[in-house]
């Protein structure tokens, strides 16, 4: 790969973008590569958490000189939406390790994550309104859904970058690290989801989903419901209620 790294540590998958003189900008070879690196990943069985990040910077935003010509079908060709909807819709946990800028697209990258932990120098923001255009790879969508519809629009209206304090106050962010201690809290939270039982974190995260888009809460509850229901019929949990019982560590076989 030209312009994302991937290693295995343990059980977890870490990507990496790769292009440190774009301040690791998504240009469509980029994000090309990292469509194909998730089709990859989800047919591996062995990478139970995966985390996304880059080096100094998360990801400032697309590439714009790519972009400054398309007409409107060049433009839904250009577009990353389907790639970080393939992240979004992953079985495993993921998490966005959020260092420098991830601005636009960048920002749109995280949110496609479960999680976002944030170094003290992180700058975040939507600013597409001030390039005439608004965000388009799942910013309008998920962003209002994870802080609110008003402080979405603060963000994508206004264009402006926010620090990492005021994105975890906004509940963007999930927790904030100093920079030298990223990816290590990144890991340790890895870690922890890695113990947890595969079977019952692969549904608690359809379930969540399925909630938040069905729009009948009586439905939703039955979802639940019937997922929660089906969990009985797994080897994990008839092992996590023994070892309670038992008062001893439970061995998860994702059964």
């Amino acid at each position: 790969m030209k312009n994302l790294s991937f290693e295995m540590i343990g059980r977890i998958g870490v990507v990496r973008i790769n292009r440190p003189r774009a301040l690791n900008a998504l240009n469509k070879p980029t994000v090309e590569e990292l469509d194909e690196l998730i089709e990859k990943i989800k047919k591996d069985s062995e990478i139970k958490v995966l985390i996304i990040g880059s080096d100094n910077n998360f990801a400032a935003g697309a590439d714009i000189k790519g972009m400054v010509n398309c007409n409107v079908e060049e433009a839904k060709d250009f577009s990353f939406s389907k790639t970080f909807q393939k992240i979004y819709n992953l079985e495993i946990p993921t998490i966005a390790a959020i260092d420098g800028y991830a601005l636009g697209g960048g920002l749109e990258l995280a949110l496609a994550c479960d999680f976002r932990i944030a170094s003290t120098n992180a700058k975040v923001g939507f600013p597409e309104i001030n390039l005439g255009i608004m965000p388009g790879a799942g910013g309008t969508i998920r962003a209002p859904r994870l802080l609110g519809v008003s402080r979405a629009k603060e963000l994508i209206f206004f264009g402006e970058m926010i620090s990492a304090d005021r994105a975890e106050q906004m509940g963007l962010v999930n927790k904030i690290v100093e920079q030298e201690k990223l990816m290590e809290v990144v890991m340790e939270w890895a870690e922890k989801l890695c113990k947890k039982p595969p079977v019952a974190l692969r549904v608690a995260k359809k379930t969540i989903d399925a909630g938040i888009s069905e729009p009948k809460l009586n439905y939703a509850i039955k979802i639940e419901y019937e997922n929660w229901a089906d969990l009985f019929n797994t080897e994990d949990q008839k092992e996590g209620m023994r070892a309670f019982i038992e008062k001893r560590q439970p061995i998860y076989q994702g059964k």
